[in-house]
């Protein structure tokens, strides 16, 4: 049987964007694919023309996964690769993901879609979400599906003056050029660096953009110590 396809009408975009949301995830962005886009085939071979970017903004969706699975033990890349794979499927499209192996150029692909800007601290800033946005797939379409209209925003971090960000590092592991990524584990595994681990990076949470998006401690903590894992094998 074949599976059920949502058909490409003029309000396809807003119904796709709406089946996302009420899976607990965030639509960040939609773009037409070129050959450049480096963005892999359709599973029957075919070249993906659309493309929209799926992840999470604020806490919906850590609940989510916090009620159907055991954040302790469980794997977010494994509950997050699950539903939406089903959602894809669901939607006439195949999902790719930021962990697959060799990597895909997910921030690559965010720049595309005109919906966020690179900020002092090198992560992407949403004009919105502010850094407290991640991606979980990209959604493929063979299909030509015409595109939310819309206005090209202005990174807000234009008009900041202070740009606290690049003061409020304990470890200066920010430079406005450069992360200093092994002096940012290190310190999270200290007695020092509790705050950043149960609450989150301090740097992020100085920027006033998005704050009411930032992270519960439950999921700042999930997050961190797995960052702390990746680079020390200490926590």
């Amino acid at each position: 049987m074949d599976r059920p396809v949502l058909p490409m009408t003029t309000d396809t975009a807003q119904d796709i964007e709406l089946a996302i949301t009420a899976q607990g995830f965030t639509p960040l962005g939609w773009f037409h694919l070129t050959g450049e886009d480096d963005m892999p085939a359709m599973p029957d071979g075919t070249p993906a023309v659309t493309a929209m970017l799926v992840g999470n903004a604020g806490a919906e969706m850590w609940q989510r996964f916090a009620d159907a699975c055991d954040p302790q033990h469980d794997l977010l890349d494994d509950w997050s690769r699950n539903v939406l794979t089903d959602l894809a499927n669901r939607l006439g499209a195949t999902a790719r993901f930021p962990f697959e192996k060799p990597p895909l150029p997910f921030q690559r692909w965010a720049a595309r879609t005109g919906c966020v800007h690179t900020s002092p601290l090198g992560m992407s800033i949403h004009p919105v979400f502010g850094l407290w946005h991640a991606y979980r797939a990209a959604f493929a379409f063979a299909e030509h599906i015409p595109l939310p209209s819309g206005t090209p925003s202005a990174s807000p971090c234009n008009d900041c003056a202070d740009k606290p960000c690049l003061s409020t590092c304990p470890v200066g592991a920010f430079s406005g050029t450069a992360y200093d990524v092994p002096a940012c584990a290190a310190h999270i595994t200290t007695t020092d660096g509790t705050d950043c681990l149960d609450l989150g990076c301090r740097a992020r949470r100085a920027c006033p953009v998005g704050r009411d998006y930032i992270y519960d401690p439950a999921q700042a903590r999930f997050h961190m110590t797995a960052f702390a894992r990746a680079w020390t094998n200490i926590i």
